[in-house]
């Protein structure tokens, strides 16, 4: 079982890691100056480069939306995971094997081992099958695509290939790379016969399947021969890497499209998934060969609810019976969303890859504005199994859709539909509809508990997301070490504070402050003991960056390794306050060398000293013309004295300039 990852652990990973490499992987990053760089900022749309990485510092900003952090925090806000998949993630990437609190394991370094080899024999086998699409052993895999309305340049964008009809192509293939038959038993890719391994996908259009990360663990193969035999569509079998009921086709495409737009299209099929993207519907995914179950939901929750707001799922299924049948088993599943699921039919029982095919891109998103609520659609085909004509059917129906109203887990819910339900059925009086719905509501109440939770009664719903345990302990906060965490949760709340708000960049009073807290925050190191106790004493006026003073002050008190540095000054200023720190620390200096950037960094903390000792000077020369020299002489001399040396100061800082 997975514990806590212990603190020091975390802190290495972040450091061992390089931030650019890492965001190279998803932003083309150019040089912004020295140590710095910039990009398209992957967090939301933009023409012009906003996002900057300082990898010295291990962090990056969003001057647009202000997103910042991490490379912990940029991997979570990529792949969508938690805290603790993200450490883990990045442990694996640099062969680091991390320890957990209070017992607890995680990934052992020889399983990373093991996972990385298979996911190398993936990456490679995509890259074969695609290379064998081209081939003329694959013309009619490539008629297949033509016939469905997707070109060649559809088929990259989502790595279809082919798998030749021989028994070992691609395992001579990867033995050639290197890979042992003990590995490529693991990867779900061969079969085996008395004579050893062969080919699992052979004479196929194969599409690669991919996590959320974009890592490829599995395929999907269409049959294109009449004499093969196997099924319709086969699928590689359980692995340690693929698994069924956590994968969805098309995530790693669509991930940042279902966050943006909080809508997430469950289609039925590889192709289903292709015809939407390319119609504009960039939100569709599909399940590999199982239904939409609970952990596809946790896929969907963490897409959906990341800030709390909820979205939309909406299923598409064939207007026939099966796929009536389809969507009433989703219902099961739906009080894990609440009212914000929807159900797409099309009538004359066409997928989205036909409907494209048929009546062009804008038919495949009427389809999805049909969307009805998945409530109404699961009430009514259980009416429609009644003749309401009659006394009797309209009894019987109401017998049989008051639980299905009753399963409704908010109550202004349940309640509208209850009355909806009078309405479908004609009586006059809801009064009958709301009693039936009671009784059906206690009936399932006092079911036993664990029949509820099965029907996901006590799961929370999208827009109410609780979060893992272990991502709320070790993500949710930085600010408190991990094994306090889980207390400070159940801890009450302290009485709310006022909130800084941000001060405006443009605002001149503050202008001084803010650059000499871009200076301190991104060269610490260029600041002499004699500096901060400068420093530590010069009086800011801007509340926000006062704060920020303070916590550069305590920051530099721990004396934290220089890659720890930025994450100390975090953890020393208001919540509010955490994203500023990141934009200072990353603003561009105006320095196009290290002797200029040296002159800047020095011009600036001296320009802010000799202001601190021009206030001082004013508010002595105040005090001694309020004072009479007769009456208190002691007093009007050390002020005189106080004067000469804040004098004395300011030349000093003139004479480093």
């Amino acid at each position: 079982m997975a514990g806590l990852i212990k603190r020091e652990d975390i802190d290495e990973v972040r450091t061992r890691t390089d931030l650019k490499e890492i965001v190279d992987a998803y932003v083309t990053l150019k040089s912004a100056g020295i140590g710095s760089f910039k990009g398209l900022c992957p967090f939301h749309d933009e023409r012009s480069p906003s996002f900057h990485v300082r990898p010295q510092m291990g962090y990056f900003h969003c001057f647009g939306c202000q997103e910042s952090g991490d490379v912990i925090s940029f991997i979570q806000k990529m792949d969508h995971i938690s805290f603790s998949e993200a450490v883990e993630k990045l442990a694996g990437r640099i062969g680091y094997e991390l320890r957990y609190e209070d017992g607890g394991t995680g990934p052992r370094r020889e399983d990373i081992g093991r996972r990385q080899r298979l996911l190398d024999a993936h990456k490679i086998a995509g890259e074969f099958f695609r290379e064998q699409l081209l081939t003329p052993a694959a013309a009619t895999g490539r008629q297949f695509l033509s016939e469905r309305g997707f070109d060649r340049e559809a088929s990259e964008r989502f790595g279809v290939g082919f798998a030749p009809q021989g028994w070992d192509a691609l395992l001579k293939h990867l033995t050639g790379k290197g890979f042992t038959q003990d590995e490529l038993k693991l990867t779900g890719m061969f079969s085996e016969g008395n004579r050893g391994i062969y080919d699992r996908f052979r004479g196929r259009l194969i599409w690669p399947i991919r996590d959320i990360a974009g890592d490829t663990v599995g395929f999907g193969a269409r049959k294109l021969f009449e004499d093969d035999q196997g099924p319709k569509y086969l699928n590689t079998p359980e692995t340690t890497l693929y698994k069924k009921s956590q994968v969805l086709y098309g995530i790693d495409l669509a991930k940042r499209n279902i966050a943006s737009k909080r809508q997430l299209v469950v289609v039925e099929g590889y192709t289903d998934v292709m015809a939407c993207h390319l119609a504009g519907v960039d939100t569709a995914v599909a399940t590999c060969g199982t239904a939409f179950g609970a952990e596809h939901i946790k896929v969907a929750r963490r897409l959906l609810s990341d800030d709390g707001s909820g979205g939309e799922v909406v299923f598409t299924f064939d207007g026939d019976a099966a796929g009536q049948k389809a969507a009433l088993k989703a219902f099961d599943e739906d009080q894990r969303f609440t009212a914000q699921t929807y159900v797409a039919v099309e009538p004359s029982g066409a997928d989205p890859c036909e409907l494209r095919q048929r009546k062009g891109d804008e038919a495949v998103h009427g389809l999805i504005r049909s969307r009805r609520p998945l409530f109404e659609f699961a009430i009514r085909s259980t009416l429609a199994k009644f003749d309401l004509s009659t006394v009797e059917g309209r009894v019987s129906g109401l017998r049989a859709s008051a639980p299905v109203v009753a399963a409704i887990r908010d109550g202004s819910t349940r309640m509208g539909y209850s009355q909806e339900l009078a309405g479908w059925l004609g009586m006059a009086d809801p009064n009958e509809v709301l009693k039936a719905v009671k009784t059906a509501e206690r009936r399932l109440h006092s079911q036993p508990e664990a029949k509820g939770a099965g029907h996901g009664q006590a799961t929370p719903a999208v827009g109410h997301q609780q979060g893992s345990t272990q991502g709320a302990s070790q993500g949710g906060s930085q600010r408190a070490p991990q094994h306090q965490q889980a207390q400070n949760d159940a801890m009450p709340q302290a009485e709310a504070r006022p909130t800084i708000s941000r001060p405006d960049p443009r605002d001149p009073q503050g202008r001084m402050e803010r650059e000499a807290l871009e200076v301190v925050l991104q060269h610490p190191g260029i600041l002499t003991a004699g500096n901060w106790q400068h420093f530590a004493a010069t009086e800011f006026v801007i509340p926000a960056y006062k704060a920020l003073q303070q916590g550069l002050g305590l920051a530099g008190e721990s004396q934290v390794a220089s890659s720890q540095w930025l994450e100390a000054v975090r953890a020393n200023v208001p919540p509010e306050l955490e994203s500023l720190v990141a934009e200072l620390a990353l603003s561009p200096l105006p320095a196009t060398g290290e002797d200029t950037l040296t002159r800047y960094c020095r011009d600036i903390l001296n320009r802010l000293f000799e202001l601190q000792i021009t206030r001082l000077k004013e508010e002595r020369l105040g005090a001694l013309q309020r004072m009479d020299p007769l009456v208190d002489p002691e007093s009007y001399q050390l002020l005189q004295r106080e004067l000469m040396e804040l004098e004395t100061a300011r030349r000093q800082l003139r004479g480093d300039q």
